[in-house]
């Protein structure tokens, strides 16, 4: 029983610092441009 007194705050600890980086990452435009990284891997670079 008092390994669930410790787990169960921890599993929400961490839940929570989870949506928090979440909502973080939306607020700063982590998610803005979700092609660009798909199409970028297909342009060649110019040889020198």
């Amino acid at each position: 029983m008092s390994g669930l007194a410790f787990l169960i705050p921890v599993a929400l600890g961490l839940g929570l610092s989870g949506l928090v980086a979440f909502i973080w990452s939306l607020n700063n435009g982590q998610y803005e441009d979700m092609d660009g990284a798909a199409v970028r891997i297909l342009i060649e670079d110019e040889q020198p």
